[in-house]
């Protein structure tokens, strides 16, 4: 699978103001023009993921104008925290993801391909500083991620503070805690959030969560990947609204 790619600032212009849905566009830092000016304004307003890279990731675009910009297009598109929520009926206990700066894509990949089977009704990420959706995310998710609702969002705090007048209670993936996963009901309108591959969940973020949970560790090993604690908390979710059921 490739994802699909738009060389050139005109044809980027265009597309943003069309509002075609942008993973990222990569830009030489030397290439300044009053085009790339118009774009640069453009991607500031708009909260378009950029990045400066060196000419050198342009060797394999030679045969492309591109002058000295390209973008990636979204292969998978993203709605609103609004549209995500709206049809969620709450009497029925849904379960939502909310990824804090998880930025490997195999890993997000493997997060999306749990979420999937254990009923998770959307993923909420960020706008910046999140694993791109591409090609290596889809493929490691075996497709999932066209089957789940994916939300970007520019603050997590204001997701949560959204979600809680919502209804949902919010759970933090944390090893500052004395409380183990197995401690939280999750038989509720339920958001749990998984930190950053090194950092965790941000300590600002996790002072407005409602409760903060982690899982038993023995051995010198200190912590999981975090698509494996993912699956570990979910699954408890989903173990826990089985044994209600019964």
């Amino acid at each position: 699978m490739k994802t699909n790619e738009i060389f050139g600032s005109r044809a980027i212009i265009e597309a943003i103001n069309a509002n075609t849905q942008i993973e990222k566009v990569y830009i030489v830092k030397e290439a300044q023009n009053e085009l790339s000016k118009e774009l640069f304004d453009l991607l500031k307003k708009s909260n378009t993921p950029y990045q400066y890279v060196p000419i050198q990731k342009f060797r394999k675009y030679e045969d492309k104008n591109h002058q000295g910009v390209f973008a990636k297009i979204a292969l998978v598109e993203t709605i609103s925290i609004e549209t995500l929520t709206e049809n969620l009926v709450l009497s029925d206990n849904p379960m939502l993801l909310m990824l804090d700066g998880v930025n490997d894509v195999r890993n997000f990949g493997a997060i999306a391909r749990t979420a999937v089977c254990t009923n998770v009704k959307g993923i909420i990420i960020l706008e910046k500083g999140a694993a791109p959706i591409n090609a290596d995310a889809i493929k490691t998710s075996a497709g999932a991620l066209f089957n789940i609702p994916v939300c970007r969002v520019n603050h997590l705090k204001d997701a949560i503070y959204f979600l809680q007048g919502s209804g949902f209670q919010i759970v933090a993936a944390s090893e500052k805690t004395d409380a183990l996963v197995y401690d939280i009901d999750f038989k509720k309108p339920t958001a749990i959030i998984m930190g950053s591959e090194g950092r965790g969940v941000n300590p600002s973020t996790l002072k407005i969560c409602d409760f903060k949970a982690k899982l038993p560790m023995y051995g010198t090993i200190e912590s999981l990947n975090v698509s494996v604690a993912c699956g570990a908390f979910l699954y408890e979710a989903v173990r826990q609204k089985i044994v209600v059921s019964e």
